[in-house]
């Protein structure tokens, strides 16, 4: 193989992107020679690709090597179960499932085909910024102690959330900003400092939407180091906050505004303590911004990897598997929020799989989808 066929399989904002990067040829050795849909509503600069009626049809047509899934949540395990069944190789976007017991049969039937490639889609590993933090992390920062993050830059209108019959709902959805918007945040949270212990949730449902998933959201981070965090976002705060905090023995990093700033202690803040002769005095510290440039296309770098990934055996950016963190992140911050007591990871997945089955057999929402403007979709990628 020389080239790798891609399909999408769910042509909607996310679906389009990639569409769009792909047939600009912003990927080497890939095609996109296929996507579901209806050929009636399709825009046109698609109608010279196969149009499959739906998922299943484009995975069993021969037509692809390889699928980006890119449909409503609880769509993605039975569609990527079924791509692997059929030998393709397969993408996923975020999440990789709507809740942790439907990813791990996602991963069961990936681990029978070890020949193919699983990747997820989770584009904020590709940016500098977030490379140059963990390079950090890993060789000077020293053990982390405390990590903060403010992610309220998510704002979403009460017209988003009635432009689907999906959008924020227990049924169609799973959850709110934590598994739509603010995964993202969760993924590289956990890449860059490892899964946490446990964790407390504070998840206000339809705080400032008139939605039953959680809108704003504070969350309490323990790690088994001993080091504490929290995480803080919302789709209905505006203009929003992004700073992510990470103190380590060794210093300080901040990331806000497009700026990354070091400050370095002169001495391992643990060790100074000990050594110390006075009680008021701190080690010395020198500030460091630490200079990168935005990536281009992040989506487009991942599905580049993931086609290096099958042509040549590259490693993946962001494995299939490791869609599964952010994830029950997601799930035990609203599940704990709802039984108001802490859980410790790994969680129960069968068991918020029945809470979750019980909040959706309860629902009284009745949702009237009204179609919106002309929206900058990509403009919401860079946090």
């Amino acid at each position: 193989m020389h080239t790798v066929r891609l399909g999408i399989i769910g042509m909607g904002n996310i679906g389009k992107h990639h569409a769009d990067y792909l047939l600009g040829h912003k990927v080497s050795r890939a095609e996109l020679v296929a996507v579901t849909g209806n050929t009636a509503t399709l825009p046109e600069k698609y109608q010279s690709l196969h149009v499959f009626r739906d998922g299943a049809a484009l995975i069993q047509s021969g037509a692809v090597d390889a699928v980006i899934i890119a449909t409503p949540h609880y769509q993605h395990p039975a569609l990527g179960i079924a791509a692997f069944a059929a030998g393709r190789h397969v993408l996923v976007e975020k999440p990789i499932a709507a809740h942790k017991a439907d990813a791990e049969r996602l991963i069961s039937a990936r681990k029978k085909s070890p020949h193919l490639v699983f990747g997820g889609m989770f584009q904020l590993r590709a940016e500098p910024r977030y490379q140059a933090i963990r390079r950090l992390l890993q060789t000077e920062l020293g053990e982390i102690v405390r990590v903060n993050w403010i992610n309220t830059d998510w704002f979403r209108t009460e017209a988003y959330y009635t432009s689907s019959a999906w959008r924020a709902t227990w049924r169609g959805e799973g959850g709110g900003v934590l598994l739509n918007q603010a995964l993202h945040n969760l993924d590289t949270l956990q890449w860059l400092c490892g899964q946490p212990r446990s964790v407390r949730g504070f998840c206000q449902l339809g705080r400032f939407h008139e939605i039953e998933v959680e809108d704003n959201v504070t969350a309490y981070l323990e790690w088994a180091n001993g080091a504490t965090g929290s995480f803080i976002s919302s789709t209905g705060e505006a203009p929003g906050t992004n700073r992510l905090e990470i103190a380590g023995t060794r210093g300080k990093l901040v990331l806000e505004n497009d700026r990354l700033v070091f400050t370095r202690n002169e001495t391992d803040m643990l060790e100074f303590s000990r050594t110390a002769t006075q009680g008021f005095v701190k080690p010395a510290a020198t500030a460091q911004e630490i200079p990168f440039e935005n990536a281009k296309l992040p989506h487009a770098i991942l599905t580049q990897n993931f086609v290096n990934a099958i042509l040549d055996g590259e490693p993946l950016i962001a494995p299939g598997e490791e869609g599964l963190h952010s994830l029950e992140l997601a799930n035990a911050l609203v599940w704990s929020s709802l039984r108001g007591e802490t859980i410790r990871l790994p969680m129960d997945g069968a068991g918020w799989e029945a809470r979750l089955n019980q909040l959706i057999a309860e629902s009284k929402v009745v949702k009237e989808v009204r179609a919106t403007g002309a929206d900058d979709f990509a403009g919401s990628f860079k946090k």
